[in-house]
């Protein structure tokens, strides 16, 4: 036991324990858990070891904030100018200067209320959408079964996932049937991926088919998701436009510090003037001196930004960040959900038909019988939502029986009944295992696979489909031969108004980078239908330590400038 090897989980938490790879038997030993789950009490205490299962949020406070907007070279002139005005020009029968002192003031908080309306707002927008992607999860604690809020979890406690369930934390699958998991927020990966028992599963993805349990083994910022969030919110680099601010303050503080030194040496010293009328001089050269209301007009020119970006749905946290954006050379695109719909769909221009009298438009009939109408995972939806209505997929049909998708037969199929009493059976699925289940002679074969490899260099993916008769006329005979159909190519396809907006950055002068999880021929094909180019290359060979011989020697920031995108680049990277 983890006891006994001195294991504390002070330790797993500093991340000094690998649960990722070892077995699972080895996870409860070293997390002092079982299958049975925690108890309350037990959670309690590694609840205040571990922490709420969230990313950290850094609470500030608004007074501060505020006051924060006063806090730059221009401001700092400005409150010098307002101090002397009220504190120095008060001398020789002469009140103190209170038209500026109130002018430079009221100038100084409309600056600052405009920028923290604005981006006070942005905040409370961004924590509302937060709030309502609080995920629940059952969990079993004290050998019950209860719905909780998945911050409550801490390593060690045993939850369940089903189809449509948000993976709440980082986990090991215990003993039952492979999971389909959507990664696409993390990786991009527009297909879900197969998840076996003993496999880990990752904080923020979803459950597309299955239902298995699991142990937590990482939650918070010690998730996958949460490594990479943290790395983001730690990073505190200063923008171009605030460097540009600064520059400008700095020059008008340089500037008025030598005119305000020579005025002092020649009005005093040389000129003899009285106190009162070389404070107005010196306060005329710190007022005109600077561009006064420089910062109102850019807060309120900003805000306009903002305002007009909110109707569009669009969070602006931080008002600089408009400026920043509209001076941008190169921007970096993610590729699913961003540039494309995050939608499988089938490429009709690009279907292989084999089997005589069937055309393309019936080749996407049989693949949509052959899918669920309901419940349905990615591939299903993808296929029947190819049908102008997809009330299609069962009309004019009686279904019999349906075999759903297991990772064994690597196949769905259905058996129904036409109007005219006959039965038919039709699969789609893995082009292998349907080229299996069809015995085509070796020259189709090879042409079978030489259509797939054709596809996959084009990042597109090959489902096949197939049809036999059943003449017996029960759903358990074998049938008749299966017929090969043909092969359908899955893409995720680009949203229609990726292209005309890449179109118009480029004419801007802004050059479009795509950076994406998904694999590298993906992100060509991606790239060449919208017109960004296919110069990409995998996150792997760049940065890793085996790089491509053709880019060994070129240098990684060269590297960068000339390509068109990144394949294969997960969070933290």
């Amino acid at each position: 036991m983890a006891a006994n090897k001195g294991i504390s989980l002070e330790e797993i938490k500093n991340e000094n324990i690998d649960l990722e790879h070892m077995p699972v038997e080895e996870v409860f030993a070293q997390l002092q858990c079982s299958k049975e789950g925690l108890t309350s009490t037990e959670a309690d205490k590694r609840l205040q070891i571990f922490g709420l299962n969230k990313l950290e949020e850094k609470k500030e406070s608004k007074f501060l904030k505020f006051l924060g907007f006063m806090w730059n070279p221009l401001s700092w002139v400005m409150e010098i100018a307002a101090i002397m005005a009220i504190a120095l020009a008060n001398g020789e029968g002469k009140p103190p200067d209170w038209q500026d002192f109130v002018g430079i003031v009221v100038l100084l908080f409309i600056n600052s209320t405009i920028s923290f309306i604005e981006e006070n707002n942005a905040g409370n927008a961004a924590a509302a959408l937060m709030a309502g992607l609080a995920p629940k999860t059952k969990v079993l604690r004290d050998g019950r079964w209860s719905e909780q809020e998945a911050a409550i979890l801490v390593p060690g406690d045993i939850v369940s996932i089903k189809l449509g369930d948000i993976i709440p934390a980082d986990a090991r699958l215990l003993e039952g049937d492979p999971l389909k998991i959507d990664q696409s927020a993390l990786t991009g990966e527009s297909m879900p991926v197969t998840k076996s028992p003993g496999d880990e599963v990752f904080s923020g993805s979803t459950c597309k088919q299955g239902e298995i349990e699991a142990v937590v083994i990482a939650t918070g910022i010690n998730t996958f998701f949460g490594k990479a969030a943290h790395l983001v919110d730690s990073t505190h680099s200063v923008g171009h436009f605030q460097k540009v601010l600064t520059a400008i303050g700095n020059f008008c503080i340089c500037s008025i510090a030598v005119g305000i030194i020579i005025e002092i040496v020649v009005m005093y010293p040389i000129q003899h003037r009285k106190y009162r009328d070389g404070i107005d001089n010196l306060l005329v050269l710190l007022i005109g001196g600077i561009p006064i209301a420089m910062p109102t007009v850019l807060s309120v020119t900003m805000a306009i930004g903002s305002h007009r970006l909110s109707q569009q749905g669009a969070i602006t946290k931080r008002m600089t960040a408009i400026e920043e954006m509209a001076g941008m050379d190169v921007l970096c695109s993610d590729k699913t959900g961003t540039l494309t719909l995050n939608k499988l769909t089938v490429d009709k221009n690009l279907i292989e038909i084999f089997a005589k009298d069937v055309d393309k438009e019936m080749a996407v009939l049989l693949g949509a019988r052959a899918s669920r109408v309901e419940n349905q995972d990615a591939i299903d939806a993808c296929i029947v939502g190819m049908l102008a209505d997809p009330k299609e997929a069962r009309a004019g049909i009686t279904e019999v029986h349906f075999l759903p998708f297991n990772p064994v037969d690597k196949r769905t199929a259905i058996t129904y009944i036409d109007n005219n009493g006959n039965w038919h059976r039709v699969s789609k699925g893995a082009p292998e295992q349907i080229v299996e289940l069809c015995g085509l002679k070796e020259d189709v074969k090879k042409r079978v696979h030489s259509i797939i490899d054709k596809f996959a260099e084009r990042g597109l993916r090959s489902l096949a489909v197939a049809q036999q008769i059943v003449p017996e006329k029960t759903k358990e005979s074998a049938g008749g031969p299966w017929v090969f159909v043909g092969l359908l190519p899955l893409f995720d396809p680009p949203r229609h108004d990726s292209g005309e907006t890449i179109r118009r950055a480029l004419h801007l002068g802004v050059n479009v980078k795509m950076i994406t999880g998904d694999q590298l021929a993906i992100g060509k094909e991606t790239g060449r239908r919208l017109g960004m180019g296919t110069n990409m290359y995998p996150s792997s060979s760049l940065l890793g330590q085996h790089k491509d011989e053709s880019i060994a020697n070129i240098p990684v920031e060269e590297l960068i400038e000339k390509a068109d995108g990144f394949a294969g680049v997960f969070p933290g990277e």
